[in-house]
């Protein structure tokens, strides 16, 4: 895909929902930082679920620490992974007010020196929190970048930097946004549903799927 085309994808997501927000729920950058560690191969509505009484307990790194580990397992126990998250958001809590003074730090190797935060979960919480103009790439949109040809890459790492490099660059914040939504609603894993894509006129994937109730 040319970057020419890669902009009109973009923009046509733009076009289509101009103020794009996370699903998660968070009310300040330390509860949106644990939001999206405990993110990680879990549904955002799964999270949300957990963090409405996690964050009602423990809504500061200080709360948290003092929760513990065992307190703050029995609130995710219904999301994957959660022995391993508990851990984590209990020992970052407790780095953020040893190393940060109990704040969030705006600084990608700072917080990907936290445990359980590796580069996605930053650039979510540099571009949400922060402001910068970090492309968070997930599952959602390795796919969407390689199906579409908007930014092919056999990496993570190499799809973001695909990206950015394409997005224009007044797009470039919220582009995560629309391609995750994008990716998570419409481009979806097992079925695409490009009768409803907005983008469908620039997309190259050559296996396009048809609105089934023309068939």
């Amino acid at each position: 895909m040319s970057r020419e085309q890669a902009a009109s994808f973009i923009q046509a997501l733009a076009d289509a929902n101009p103020a794009p927000e996370t699903e998660l729920r968070f009310t300040d950058p330390f509860t949106l930082l644990v939001a999206v560690a405990l993110s990680a191969q879990a549904t955002d509505a799964s999270v949300n679920k957990a963090t409405e009484t996690l964050f009602a307990e423990a809504p500061n790194p200080a709360a948290m620490v003092a929760l513990g580990e065992a307190g703050i397992a029995a609130h995710i126990r219904r999301i994957g992974l959660w022995q391993g998250k508990a851990k984590n958001v209990a020992a970052l809590s407790r780095l953020l007010i040893e190393r940060h003074g109990g704040e969030v730090p705006n600084d990608r190797a700072a917080l990907e020196a936290l445990p359980g935060v590796g580069r996605k979960t930053a650039s979510v919480v540099l571009n949400v929190a922060f402001g910068e103009e970090a492309m968070a790439v997930d599952t959602h949109i390795f796919r969407l970048g390689n199906r579409t040809g908007l930014a092919p890459g056999k990496t993570v790492r190499a799809v973001e930097d695909g990206l950015v490099k394409r997005c224009p660059p007044a797009l470039l914040r919220q582009a995560h946004h629309w391609l995750i939504l994008h990716g998570r609603y419409v481009c979806k894993a097992r079925a695409p549903e490009c009768w409803r894509c907005v983008a469908v006129a620039f997309c190259n994937y050559k296996d396009k799927v048809l609105d089934p109730s023309s068939r």
